[in-house]
């Protein structure tokens, strides 16, 4: 009688939380048996087991085996556990000879400073697995010390991750052969990533000519991260200024394009690491489930996917409510929060909300030339879509003029390249401060670091006044204040800087009616 132990991990939303494989090998009848609340696919690894071992030339034990994968309130799914499962039965069995190790012994202190994750073919080839960066990040951040044996189609991707050793195992035969003294597994190289996209392969703001106040409010949210919303009639450049925000902003540190690309994987989506920020424009039939995520297994939704990037919802109303408004905590807290019965996983959302849309369902409400054909209830159902408390998380707000004929005479705007240049400094102002952008200081940190003067309070407090705004409306407003100031290089905010930021969000209540 013998046991194996080996570590592994099972997917647990963005985190890969440790599983320890427990294989024992005992007399008995014939028997395989897998525990610990597995799912349909890793109960299926008998099958593949048994037929990898035959097929790499060892011999499957003839006697009652048990692999227990612990903790078991844990669920477990995937493939993952073929590689451990099948290494712990040929330890248990004693047909691997760890050096050091006294047969008939728990193999623990031998192994401890593995972690195994590999699904094994039916001829004992190692075959991909899926999410391999979600796996890395989590061994890193728990102990880089250890080493993460991988299947050689995906260690060149988790072997991204700064200071993780990962070895590379193409067959089940390999692995043995290392774990017996007979050869050694190679070390993953990082795999190249993609040449990372210019300011000149993105689309330009150069090619956005006129509209000056929505060109400055874009850098301002460019640089702060703040959350924006243009409304317009078709045609004034919503889209266009929205397809150009990821030209002005900042590239992703190697941890934030490690984690986006890890929420991919774990998406099913291609998980190719850049330092490009990810722009995400669903379209607005999309259901809550794909916009928050979720389904049977979570998965990562729309707001998940652009994790430290943009999330551009064009023609806003159009969207469910309910959708709207799942959108509300995630603003707040940059993270989402799936319940199950079982289980609540927990997903990174921190995203910038770019959003778009008309004044009114023909879109032609307050235009000089044409006319709207909408009913005063028409146009308050349409704009009840966006509750208060929705509209009270977004930084900016903004009206659009529609497009003239001057603008086929006007010069081309200022280029991408320079306004990123300032949105790079000023970012890197407000990180060397507080250690992220403005957009997400706190309440005490907007004690600390956006203090205003006697005119700039007096302003503020009639803003408030005026237009009945809330608490986080002020706040709000105080946090873009702090971006233009930190855009001028001022250690204080004035209430020229005050005054701008109310500019930027103009109140519902001016807007014309329908009729």
């Amino acid at each position: 009688m013998s046991l194996a132990v080996l570590a592994s991990r099972a997917l647990y939303g963005l985190e890969a939380l440790p599983v320890r494989v427990e294989v024992h090998v005992g007399p008995g009848l014939p028997a395989f048996n897998v525990v610990g609340l597995p799912d349909a696919g890793v109960r299926e690894s008998r099958e593949r087991v048994r037929s990898a071992i035959i097929s790499s030339g060892l011999e499957f034990p003839a006697g009652r085996i048990t692999a227990n994968l612990a903790p078991a309130d844990l669920p477990k799914e995937s493939g993952r556990f073929d590689l451990p499962i099948a290494l712990g039965v040929l330890l248990a069995s004693g047909q691997v000879q760890v050096p050091g190790r006294r047969r008939g012994t728990s193999s623990e202190p031998d192994l401890a400073g593995y972690v195994f994750a590999g699904e094994l073919s039916l001829t004992g080839a190692v075959v991909e697995v899926g999410a391999p960066l979600a796996i890395a990040l989590a061994v890193a951040r728990s102990d880089p010390a250890l080493r993460l044996v991988l299947p050689a189609a995906s260690a060149g991707a988790a072997a991204r991750v700064p200071g993780l050793t990962v070895l590379a195992a193409s067959t089940l035969q390999e692995v043995v052969a290392h774990f017996s003294g007979l050869a050694q597994l190679p070390r993953a190289e990082p795999e190249i990533p993609p040449p990372a996209q210019d300011s000149a392969s993105l689309a330009c703001l150069s090619e956005v000519r006129g509209q000056p106040m929505a060109r400055r409010v874009l850098e301002v949210a460019a640089a702060g991260g703040h959350s924006l919303l243009m409304c317009g009639p078709p045609g004034a450049g919503k889209s266009m200024l929205a397809y150009r925000l990821p030209g002005l902003l900042p590239r992703l540190t190697n941890i934030q394009a490690l984690e986006v690309a890890a929420l991919a994987g774990i998406a099913g989506a291609a998980q190719s690491v850049s330092d490009t920020p990810p722009f995400r424009s669903p379209h607005h039939s999309a259901s809550a489930p794909a916009i928050v995520g979720g389904g049977m297994h979570p998965k990562p939704g729309e707001i998940s996917m652009a994790h430290h990037g943009v999330l551009f919802l064009d023609e806003l109303p159009e969207f469910e409510r309910r959708v709207l408004e799942s959108l509300r905590e995630p603003m707040e807290t940059g993270r989402v929060s799936i319940a199950r019965a079982s289980r609540t996983l927990a997903f990174p959302a921190s995203f910038q909300l770019i959003a778009a849309m008309n004044p009114c369902p023909c879109g032609w409400l307050g235009h000089a030339t044409m006319r709207c054909t909408c009913s005063v209830d028409r146009v308050e159902k349409y704009r009840g879509k966006l509750s208060g408390p929705l509209l009270d998380r977004i930084d900016l707000q903004i009206t659009l003029p529609p497009a003239d004929a001057a603008w086929m005479d006007a010069p081309p705007g200022e280029a991408s390249a320079p306004v990123r240049a300032r949105v790079q400094l000023c970012r890197q102002r407000q990180i060397d401060r507080q250690g992220y952008p403005n957009a997400r200081l706190g309440v005490t940190d907007l004690d600390r670091h956006c203090v205003l003067d006697t005119a700039a309070r007096k302003l503020l407090g009639q803003a408030m006044s005026r237009w009945s705004w809330s608490a986080r409306v002020a706040h709000r407003v105080l946090r873009v204040a702090r971006t233009l100031a930190d855009m001028q290089g001022a250690d204080a905010i004035g209430a020229a800087h005050i005054g701008e930021a109310i500019q930027y969000r103009q109140p519902w209540s001016r807007a014309p009616r329908g009729g």
